[in-house]
């Protein structure tokens, strides 16, 4: 006991260990209890962050509101055709998949009744329709919760869509063009001492800038290459498959491990036990591969410094704690607890003896 009270006097006597405390203390009440109010703030703080790169780029040969102009110009762009190109597909691609999940169970069902015959050993018919039971009832409480879920709050769910589609853009512009500004109120803001908290923010701000922008560029490439590649084998529902595909990799390790499992659903109830079947997993084998020996050494190589088994505690914690953004910020979050860890004084020195020292000229001389 003795030994934490000296620990918290020690380190609560020094002015910059209480305000890099009080920023990360003031930024996380912000998150938790603000979080869902402001999240429409977040959204557009990432996508500025995502663009501010380009932005410093174009800034080069113009100046900054022509690079905004031109950069929030391209954003509107491809947000549009995400709005009326790729989400009407993808809608379409998944009342198809539901049409055909009837036959697909139907399939499925044969598959399993035929088990017994071919492996005997292995499968008996009960257990064969023990099985059957079990994704009946599996199949019939999904359809209750589907329909328990289309209700007024649906209503609500998908108006305040519309205003995120609306504010996001706004506060997209008006980070970008007035960054200067809101960092200056920003920083009067903060603490005056403040010097060990931009140690840890210069820090963390170059590794999560370049993982956000890596990571989209990924996300990009992954699913482009898996939709071109899909189209190639003829798989139903491409560009669903190519969009999970590509989200995956928001989760290391994980993500392609679980988008797995439907891709080798749609592949075999269409081409079933057949070459096509086998050449659709190998692609798919071959897309992964690519990108975790090449897409992520390229992208992510001066950025991630961290053990496998940190990052997949961090999805995991984080993750329960934000869902989805705690699954995509997993990673800098656990850089800025690395960051503050490493940049945490050890120890500290005695600031009176340093004091004393240099205010009594005869102490130098008895030293």
């Amino acid at each position: 006991m003795q030994t934490i009270r000296d620990w918290l006097q020690r380190h609560l006597n020094d002015p910059q260990v209480v305000a890099l405390t009080i920023v990360l203390l003031v930024g996380l009440g912000i998150v938790v209890f603000f979080g869902d109010m402001l999240a429409p703030v977040f959204t557009a703080l990432v996508v500025a962050y995502l663009l501010e790169g380009v932005v410093q780029k174009l800034e080069r040969w113009t100046g900054r509101g022509t690079a905004v102009g031109v950069v929030f110009a391209l954003f509107i762009a491809g947000f549009g055709l995400v709005l009326f190109a790729l989400v009407p597909t993808l809608t379409h691609q998944i009342a198809q998949l539901v049409e055909n999940l009837p036959r697909m169970l139907d399939r499925g069902q044969e598959a399993l009744l035929r088990l017994p015959e071919r492996y005997p050993d292995f499968f008996s018919t009960e257990q064969a329709r023990a099985i059957l039971a079990s994704i009946r009832q599996e199949s019939v409480d999904f359809g209750r919760r589907v329909v328990a879920s289309i209700s007024l709050s649906q209503v609500v769910k998908l108006f305040t869509l519309i205003v995120y589609a609306i504010l996001v853009p706004l506060l997209v512009f008006f980070f970008l063009k007035d960054k200067d500004r809101l960092l200056d109120w920003l920083n009067r803001c903060l603490p005056r001492h403040r010097h060990l908290a931009r140690t840890v923010w210069h820090e963390v701000d170059v590794q999560i800038g370049n993982y956000v922008r890596g990571k989209f560029v990924e996300i990009l490439i992954v699913g482009i290459a898996a939709y071109v590649i899909f189209i190639l084998l003829g798989l139903q529902f491409a560009a669903l498959l190519a969009v999970i595909t590509g989200l995956s990799v928001i989760i290391p390790y994980i993500g392609a491990t679980v988008i797995t499992v439907p891709i080798a659903i749609v592949a075999y109830f269409q081409f079933g036990p057949s070459m096509e079947f086998v050449w659709v997993m190998v692609a798919y084998a071959l897309i992964q591969a690519v990108d975790g020996n090449v897409l992520v050494p390229l992208l992510f190589s001066e950025v991630v410094n961290l053990h496998p088994v940190a990052i997949i505690v961090a999805i995991l914690v984080f993750g329960g704690i934000w869902g989805f953004w705690g699954i995509f910020f997993a990673i800098p979050l656990a850089t800025l607890i690395n960051a503050v860890i490493n940049a945490w004084p050890r120890s500290l020195p005695d600031h009176r003896d340093e004091a004393g020292t240099a205010h009594d000229p005869t102490a130098v001389q008895r030293r």
